[in-house]
């Protein structure tokens, strides 16, 4: 008599949705750290632009140029705003697939602690039954010695 577990079929499901959940947890992860590191590019790239205008200020500058500049830098302010909004819901977005894939985890473990209990019952139960038969065997055996 094999050993066969009564909610198989649902741990498995269960252990499918974490592994799907878990390759959504990383598609999340890679979108925001590709998102975070054009948000890094853009700053980085607008931190530049204010050094290089600094510089060319102390040699001089005309006012087109400078407005030229500005503006330049106000469209980039609002690229920045634009990737500081993706970087905060592709951070929500990842945190929500954490905290998913933590419940889908702590559910499977539970599935598989009633598996390891109901096997362990099923071994002793074994054991038992084993251990009824050789007592009978040996029942018989000890009768059959006292009839002759």
């Amino acid at each position: 008599m094999s050993y066969q577990y009564r909610f198989e079929r649902i741990l498995t499901l269960k252990e499918k949705e974490k592994d799907e959940l878990n390759e959504q947890y990383k598609g999340a992860i890679s979108k925001f750290e590709k998102v975070a590191e054009m948000l890094y590019g853009f700053l980085k790239k607008k931190e530049d632009l204010e050094f290089h205008q600094a510089g060319r200020l102390q040699n001089g500058l005309s006012v087109q140029d400078i407005r030229h500049h500005q503006q330049f830098i106000t469209n980039l302010e609002k690229t920045i705003s634009y990737y500081q909004e993706l970087v905060i819901q592709a951070r929500n977005r990842m945190n929500w697939y954490e905290e998913k894939l933590v419940d889908m985890n702590m559910e499977v473990k539970k599935y598989e602690k009633i598996k390891e209990k109901d096997a362990s019952v099923f071994l002793e139960k074994m054991k038992e039954d084993e251990n009824n038969q050789l007592d009978e065997v040996s029942v018989v055996q000890y009768m059959n010695r006292g009839i002759r």
